[in-house]
């Protein structure tokens, strides 16, 4: 069987921008405090540069080949989102 797999497991080098991505969709301190200061608060989880780079752009594409689980990704944004527009309702 050759099939490609459509979903890729997010490798081992990328546990700490997926780390980032779940504090930012399931820990509201964290979220307040990567919104007050984004470059400190991803810092604070050992980010390096081109992770950082990744998620100041928002980029879901870059972010996904640095390994980022699409989840995680669609979450966090979504989360982000609903800090600043009260449209959505918590879920």
């Amino acid at each position: 069987m050759n099939e490609t797999l459509h979903y890729r497991f997010p490798p081992a080098s990328a546990y700490r921008l997926n780390r980032c991505l779940f504090a930012l969709k399931s820990d509201a301190a964290f979220r307040a405090r990567y919104l007050a200061d984004p470059v400190e608060a991803m810092r604070e989880l050992g980010l390096g540069d081109e992770d950082q780079a990744a998620l100041r752009a928002w980029d879901r594409d870059r972010l996904l080949d640095r390994g980022a689980h699409a989840y995680l990704v669609f979450m966090a944004d979504l989360r982000l989102r609903m800090e600043h527009d009260a449209v959505f309702e918590y879920f």
